[in-house]
């Protein structure tokens, strides 16, 4: 691992197993950052990079380039039947955004969550309680951290953590889990739905889903949101973004 300070942030990179490929090796840059103001994060957005708690990070593999950054522009996004068909089945469900916060019932719905994906997907099962939750989704929240419920009368069936930047204009999707109760309702095609919806009424430009991988099992969904462009290099802090557009 090896670290250099930019003013108030720790840039590190670090190797281990890839997440998304068995078998791969994965390098990721890695940034600590104290205070981030948006024009900083808009510009590590531009470059690939995402947050998850109090961490920035982006990958910087050489030998793989199929982990590839993506975004929306959310006012040529329009809505396919199917898309039409998802928000209708889900007029039941009321939304609440709010800073990010912790409950028992959040921490309960998310190993809920993750014990069904074990099962379904083979993710790694791994409970967390109050302390883990905190750190990974409340911790790092800065001026930009925000939270998305959603309730089916009053009972919490899921919650998606975004990041917004009103004066760059710009949303990053972070993490979304919900209950498999509900899973009819296809939950995670409509939060993306919805925070389009929502980057839209915010006057927002751009809207960053994560990294995308064809065909993957977990990431491959992403494709079924296009138009959308993608980072066609991986730059440096100081190297220009270059992204075009993906039909």
């Amino acid at each position: 691992m090896n670290r250099f300070c930019y003013k108030n942030a720790i840039f590190y990179y670090s190797f281990s197993d890839c997440a998304y490929i068995c078998g791969n090796d994965a390098m990721f840059h890695y940034a600590s950052i104290e205070s981030c103001s948006e024009d900083f994060y808009n510009a590590l957005l531009e470059r690939g990079w995402r947050r998850f708690g109090e961490i920035f990070f982006a990958p910087f593999c050489d030998y793989c380039q199929k982990c590839i950054s993506i975004r929306q522009i959310v006012d040529d996004f329009t809505l396919s039947k199917n898309h039409k068909k998802i928000i209708n089945k889900n007029k039941i469900i009321n939304i609440n955004i709010e800073i990010p916060t912790y409950s028992l019932e959040k921490v309960e719905l998310y190993n809920k969550y993750h014990t069904n994906m074990n099962i379904k997907k083979k993710w790694e099962y791994n409970q967390i309680d109050r302390d883990k939750y905190i750190h990974m989704f409340i911790d790092g929240k800065q001026n930009f951290g925000k939270e998305i419920d959603y309730y089916i009368d009053d009972k919490l069936i899921g919650v998606a953590f975004v990041d917004i930047l009103k004066v760059k204009r710009a949303m990053s999707a972070i993490y979304f889990f919900y209950d498999h109760d509900y899973s009819h309702l296809s939950l995670g095609t409509f939060s993306i739905l919805k925070q389009l919806e929502i980057a839209k009424m915010l006057n927002l430009k751009y809207f960053y889903p994560g990294y995308w991988i064809k065909n993957h099992h977990s990431l491959g969904y992403k494709e079924r949101f296009k138009p959308f462009e993608i980072l066609v290099n991986r730059p440096k802090i100081y190297e220009m973004p270059i992204w075009k557009s993906y039909e």
